[in-house]
């Protein structure tokens, strides 16, 4: 499945990933893709309202992992400084992908080949306007 959203303002997007959290189950992994302040740390924010989650979210870009406890654990990852995959597996990371609780992973991308069938993956693009574009693929409607 393929879904495309316009998000024009940081509330609209919070309100997207409310969307997301309020269908999110365990074990749910996302892939939130986008260039730096394209909005994928307010779609987390919006997700963990959607989970019961009242801690401050931000960024775990220097601590790489964050885990928030909610209706389900959220696990919050920000893969930015790291280089391979190596790197990932010597974190401990592998475990969260496989969880009970929803693993969100901002720049997934170096991890590209250990995400489990079933990712979704959220991409986000900024547009002239400063809008966002949100591209939602759904692995799992995948057969």
């Amino acid at each position: 499945m393929r879904e495309e959203y316009l998000c024009r303002t940081p509330e609209e997007m919070e309100n997207l990933g409310r969307q997301f959290g309020e269908k999110a189950k365990k074990g749910t992994v996302i892939s939130l893709r986008g260039s730096l302040g394209a909005g994928k740390t307010v779609f987390a924010r919006g997700l963990s309202r959607a989970l019961g989650i009242t801690e401050s979210i931000v960024s775990p870009t220097f601590t790489l992992i964050q885990e928030y406890d909610g209706t389900l654990k959220m696990y919050h990852m920000d893969l930015y400084r790291l280089s391979c995959e190596e790197d990932f597996i010597a974190l401990g990371g592998e475990d969260f992908l496989y969880s009970d609780g929803i693993c969100l992973i901002e720049w997934s991308e170096v991890i590209d080949e250990m995400l489990p069938k079933g990712t979704i993956y959220v991409n986000i693009k900024i547009n002239e306007d400063q809008s966002r574009t949100v591209e939602v693929t759904d692995e799992r409607s995948r057969s």
